[in-house]
């Protein structure tokens, strides 16, 4: 296994430099597009998401059933007479950005250009099935707490987003989110909210959203044995939100820094399993 900071190092420079996105070439971010279709189009994909959260519903009943339960890795003592609460991931699992998506397939610009620009519009329609969701939970006293990478400097335009679709959203503590640039781990943030309650479900489409950075910014073959891990807690405490169009397993695959776009080419082709 490679060690930890030859993989921050690695994960630093491609999402800083290795983009290779061009006006002029779009090849690169066209290799995008049928995933972002397959969000944007496929009946199959809306299906799963649906899915999810009607069991993350009927799980949620049984939860604030039981007050021994509790879903986040760093709640350890003293919280079955705590208030219940969720933490749901923001990108991709309330909001669906494949808008954004498709602009960079047609820009040939990937993130971050543009991606201010987007979220300032505040117009992200909800994932399906996370409406009657997040407000079944409201309405049966569940505290809900928006836990997302986007930088504070969106919090305004995050929250009118989510006001505008009629999410629930009673006060700025629902939303919290990240105040430095370099710092994505959730660890601290899950803590804060373990604190003051007992966080019965976890939802999101990244593996950090449920575990620290250090565990899962792994190469592939490790970070793949995470799931069977927490083989336990999916399904029951831990609902993932299925994410084609980017995140960490695509940076899991590169063990060496791609210098061009064919070079990041030829290592995800050698990485297929035929």
């Amino acid at each position: 296994m490679k060690s930890l900071s030859h993989i921050f190092l690695i994960i630093i420079t491609v999402s800083s430099s290795y983009s290779f996105s061009s006006e002029e070439d779009k090849s690169f971010q066209e290799q995008s597009m049928l995933s972002v279709l397959y969000v944007q189009t496929s009946t199959e994909f809306a299906a799963n998401n649906i899915q999810t959260f009607t069991n993350a519903t009927k799980v949620l009943e049984m939860a604030l059933q039981d007050s021994s339960w509790t879903a986040a890795l760093e709640q350890k003592d003293n919280f079955k007479d705590k208030p219940p609460a969720i933490i749901i991931d923001v990108d991709e699992t309330v909001l669906d950005n494949s808008p954004f998506q498709s602009r960079t397939i047609l820009t040939g610009l990937s993130y971050p250009n543009g991606w201010s620009d987007w979220v300032n519009e505040s117009n992200a329609d909800a994932v399906e099935g996370v409406y009657d969701f997040l407000n079944f939970a409201e309405d049966n006293g569940v505290e809900i707490f928006y836990l997302t990478n986007r930088l504070e400097s969106f919090r305004d335009a995050t929250k009118k987003n989510l006001i505008n679709l009629g999410l629930p959203f009673k006060n700025d503590d629902m939303l919290l989110m990240r105040k430095e640039e370099n710092s994505r781990d959730k660890t601290e943030r899950r803590k804060l909210i373990a604190d003051k309650n007992r966080i019965i479900l976890i939802i999101g489409d990244q593996l950090t959203d449920f575990i620290s950075t250090k565990e899962a910014y792994v190469f592939h073959t490790d970070r793949k044995k995470l799931a069977a891990k927490y083989s336990d807690m999916w399904g029951t405490k831990w609902f993932m939100i299925t994410n084609p169009t980017y995140g960490r397993w695509e940076l899991s695959i590169y063990e060496d820094m791609p210098s061009s776009e064919e070079m990041a080419t030829e290592i995800r082709k050698n990485t297929l399993k035929p």
